[in-house]
């Protein structure tokens, strides 16, 4: 169960990015609110797989999580730029996140 705990944190974590975005310097009070609802959601997550996930394992992870939701919303639905070259830090993320979940004792 720790493991989609951690998925969906990671998850959250995409919708905090995302949010603190949106919210313009948390200037606009909904986007902003939307941020907080996400970043409470992700950390009580993290929390919860971290009674069972090792502390590197668990944040590595949901940082990976986080980071390509992130990158990949920005290139795919935001309008920051696609490159080959991005993509394939996207994918080296990805197998270290990987690495990481074979890897855990």
């Amino acid at each position: 169960m720790a493991w989609v705990y951690l998925l969906a944190a990671g998850l959250f974590e995409i919708g905090f990015a995302v949010g603190l975005k949106a919210s313009h310097g948390l200037s606009r009070p909904v986007p902003s609110l939307i941020m907080l609802a996400c970043l409470g959601t992700s950390l009580w997550l993290l929390a919860l797989a971290m009674r069972t996930l090792s502390l590197g394992t668990a944040y590595a992870i949901w940082t990976g999580i986080g980071s390509v939701g992130a990158v990949l919303f920005g290139m795919f639905l935001a309008g920051e730029g696609f490159s080959p070259g991005r993509l394939a830090c996207v994918l080296l993320i990805l197998a270290g996140v990987a690495g990481l979940k074979l890897l855990e004792g």
